[in-house]
Order: C-alpha cells, then sequence, then structure tokens
C-alpha cells in the first residue's frame, strides 16, 4: 500500500527544463532534508541527557549537594518524566501533526535550558529537568514516525541509524566541547550557550519539516480516520498485546544502558577516580561511546537491511556487548589508548540497539506506529531508573573520603555498580533470541488481507 505512494516522492522523470529539474531533485532530497531537520530535536536532546558528565561536579558545588545519590536523582528527573510520558507521546503523535508536536516540544527544552542557568536551588533545577524529560519523550517517536512516511520499510534501519548517529554526535559534542567550555565560561553560560544553538536548530525545523510527502495528504489522511474508527481503546489493546513490542523495547532499554550510565553521568567519574585521567582527558574517552555509536549505527543498519534480518544481528550484538564491558571493567591498569578504544568498541556494539526500532515499526500496523514505539520507548527509557541505582551501589561499601568537596570511589566501588550493565546485557540476549524475524517487511507487506485497517476496524467491531 505504501509503496504506490513512495514512489510518488522517489520517481524521476527526464526533465524539460531547468526548473522542472530543480523540483524533481528537490522532491528527490525532501525526504532526507526532513528527516536530518528533525533530528535536530534528537541531537539537541542527546545533548541535554549527557551533559552531566561535563557539569556535574560544577552542579554538586553550585547546589550544596551532599553526595553521589543526590546528583543521581536530579540526573534522573529527566528520565522520570521521560518514562512516564513516552507511552502518551506516543498516541497523541497518531493523532495530531507531527511537526507542530515537535516544534511545541522543541521550544520547551529551549526555554528549560535556557532557565536551568538562573537556578540557584535543586527543586528549581528539577523542575527544569522534568520539564525538559517530558518535552523530549517526543523527539525520537517523532523522527520514526517521520520515518515511517517519508521512507520504506526496506530503508528503516540505516535511515533510523543515520538518526541515532544525528543524536550521538550531540552526546559527544556535551562531552569534550561542553566541558572546555565550562572550565572557560562556568557551567550556567555553557547552558545560555546551549540554548541559543538549539534556538537555531528550533529555527531550521519549523523551515523544513513537513509531516508527509506531496501528494500522500489523502493517504494519510485514511490512516487517521482509520485510526479513529479502530477507537482509542482497542488501538491501545494491539498495542500492549504485542510482545514483539515489550521484547524490542526491552532489548534497546538494556543495551543502552553504557549511554545511560557512562554516557551520561558517572562515566567521568570513573576514569578520573579510578584511571587517574583528566577531566580532559576522560572527556576524550567518554566521547569515543558516541563515537562508536556514530560509526555504528548506520553500518549495523545497513547491514540488517541487506542481509534481510534483524535478530541474529541483535542476538550477536548483545554478545559482544557482554564480552566489550567485561574487558573495561577488568582490564588491568589500562593506558590512555586502551580505554579510547575499548570505549569505541563499547559505543559500537550497543549500537545494534538501533535494530529494535525498525523491528518494532515492521510488527505493528502503520497507523500504530507511534503508539508502538510509545510504548517500546517507556520501555527503553525505563533503564534510565539505573541512573539512580548506579549511585546506590556505589554508596554501598563507600568509606565516606571526601576530594575537593567531591566523593572519592575506589574500583571496587565502581565494579560493584558496573555489574548492572553484564547482567543488563544477558536479560537483552534472551529477550532478542524470543523476537520473531520480521525480515525487514512492513506488516501489511506480510498481511494476507487486502487490508489491515479494514481487520482491525472488524476486529473493533466484534469487540462491540
Amino acid at each position: 500500500m505504501w509503496s504506490k505512494y513512495h514512489m510518488l516522492t522517489t520517481s524521476v522523470p527526464p526533465s524539460l527544463s531547468p526548473s522542472v529539474h530543480k523540483r524533481k531533485l528537490f522532491q528527490r532530497m525532501q525526504p532526507w532534508i526532513v528527516i536530518f531537520s528533525a533530528s535536530l530535536f534528537f541531537f539537541f536532546e542527546f545533548m541535554q541527557v549527557n551533559m552531566f558528565n561535563a557539569i556535574d561536579s560544577s552542579l554538586y558545588k553550585a547546589f550544596h549537594l551532599k553526595d553521589a545519590t543526590e546528583l543521581g536523582q536530579l540526573s534522573a528527573c529527566y528520565m522520570y518524566a521521560n518514562v512516564l510520558f513516552l507511552f502518551p507521546a506516543g498516541m497523541i503523535l497518531d493523532r495530531y501533526s507531527t511537526r507542530l508536536i515537535i516544534t511545541l516540544s522543541m521550544f520547551v527544552c529551549v526555554a528549560c535550558a535556557f532557565l536551568f542557568s538562573f537556578t540557584t536551588a535543586l527543586w528549581q533545577a528539577e523542575v527544569c529537568r522534568l520539564l525538559t524529560g517530558v518535552a523530549g519523550s517526543f523527539c525520537l517517536l517523532s523522527c520514526v514516525r517521520f520515518a515511517s512516511r517519508w521512507f520504506s520499510a526496506r530503508q528503516m534501519a540505516l535511515v533510523i541509524g543515520l538518526i541515532v548517529t544525528f543524536a550521538m554526535i550531540g552526546g559527544m559534542i556535551a562531552q569534550t566541547p561542553f566541558t572546555k567550555l565550562t572550565e572557560l565560561y562556568g557551567w550556567r553560560n555553557t547552558l545560555r550557550l546551549d540554548a541559543l544553538s538549539g534556538l537555531f536548530m528550533l529555527a531550521i525545523i519549523i523551515i523544513f519539516v513537513r509531516d508527509y510527502p506531496p501528494g500522500t495528504k489523502a493517504f494519510f489522511e485514511e490512516q487517521q480516520a482509520a485510526l479513529e474508527r479502530i477507537g482509542f481503546w482497542h488501538a491501545l489493546k494491539k498495542v500492549i498485546s504485542n510482545s514483539q513490542n515489550w521484547l524490542g523495547g526491552a532489548f534497546i532499554s538494556l543495551i543502552n544502558l553504557p549511554i545511560f550510565l557512562l554516557g551520561s553521568t558517572w562515566g567521568g567519574w570513573y576514569l578520573v577516580q579510578t584511571q587517574h585521567l583528566s577531566a580532559m582527558d576522560a572527556s576524550y574517552v567518554i566521547s569515543m561511546i558516541f563515537f562508536g555509536m556514530i560509526i555504528g549505527s548506520p553500518t549495523i543498519g545497513w547491514m540488517s537491511d541487506k542481509l534481510g534480518q534483524r535478530k541474529i544481528p541483535m542476538i550477536i550484538g548483545a554478545i559482544t556487548s557482554i564480552a566489550v564491558i567485561l574487558i573495561i571493567m577488568y582490564w588491568p591498569s589500562p593506558s590512555l589508548y586502551t580505554l579510547l578504544i575499548l570505549f569505541f568498541m563499547l559505543g559500537y556494539v550497543v549500537s545494534s540497539q538501533i535494530l529494535g526500532y525498525p523491528l518494532i515499526a515492521e510488527s505493528n500496523s502503520a497507523i500504530l506506529t507511534g503508539a508502538a514505539e510509545g510504548l517500546a520507548s517507556m520501555l527503553i527509557m525505563a533503564g534510565g531508573f539505573f541512573i539512580p541505582l548506579f549511585p546506590k551501589l556505589l554508596d554501598l561499601d563507600w568509606n565516606h573520603q571526601m576530594h575537593h568537596n567531591v566523593p572519592l570511589y575506589s574500583l571496587f566501588d565502581y565494579h560493584i555498580a558496573f555489574l548492572i550493565m553484564p547482567l543488563a546485557f544477558v536479560i537483552a540476549l534472551i529477550c532478542a533470541s524470543l523476537i520473531h524475524e520480521t525480515h525487514c517487511r512492513a506488516l501489511e507487506e506480510t498481511s494476507s488481507d487486502d487490508s489491515l485497517e479494514m481487520k482491525l476496524a472488524q476486529d473493533s467491531m466484534m469487540l462491540r
């Protein structure tokens, strides 16, 4: 069904004039322009999630925090709001203009980044993080929604891989550049520059992002009408009862843990306190996680599309993730270069998580994409609850030693907390083993009925 509409935006007959040629060229490029413009929201949001590695010590002193647990709670405020709002966000995206939602959400995130720079009390900072988490619940979901509208199912893994790559660049910028800016101008001015860059990205989103390809408005309006006929509760039941959504979401969440734990908050402290790196060198090492994902996300996505398989690459990704994190944990006295390589490898292998997104999209009707990805993303961001658990494990055997008003932890303390990751990867391996292979085909392509929407509507009528 989708293919004939997709052809409208990709087929380019020979042009008879330069103006026609330019118009056809723009039609070919427009899907990529839309996707990369929308991805700026994900890019900006990943900067907000991962900036704590650069400013954690400054926040610790500015808000007079007592221990790592309080810093973990501040960082986790984003995750609390994000997890609670992700599933409703998916349902909202299925029913309203994605362009309007992404614009409003980006504006809230930019405003909160600016307001955060003026906070003087911990509760004020927590409110800003909570609001950023609510608005940020739309960032990846909206990108997946645009990808499912502007590209065919066979391209989904590559496109989502590139979207995630874009976000990882944001994560890298939140490391060394943010650390340098914080050293030069302080954390408050750094956040104001951050908000200014977000305002520029918001302008690009407003200018270039469109809800759907030209000539397909009637098609997507019919999808919207079909969704209304199905009804909210029946759509909810279809999404919740699909085991693919739960397994895919759990896989992504568990494999994504190094990004939450090492990339966003605790990686810098671990490297400075146990490997005796400078804050700048530690930021370089943490950046390698994101660089690994920048390389791994599109290449693994492309290979999965080429092979026509999701399950086997996901299993391989989980196994290699277990191996790499254990090497990082128990390599005796690694050099800076060894750490750079190991953290790059970690980023590369955990980028296999991106295969969960097309798997979920392919396992649900197109009209339920937002709700399905919302449920999965709720599971994914639930991994953020490990952020406050990590410092609690650090504090278990802590001797309460302080250095420059910052807690000082031993290698043994970090090893206890690090055990979260290999255990999570083992569970992810089990999830990947239970997943049903989609062979990179949309559900509509594999349905024996003329219309899956009609089938869903009939099911709904029977329930009544």
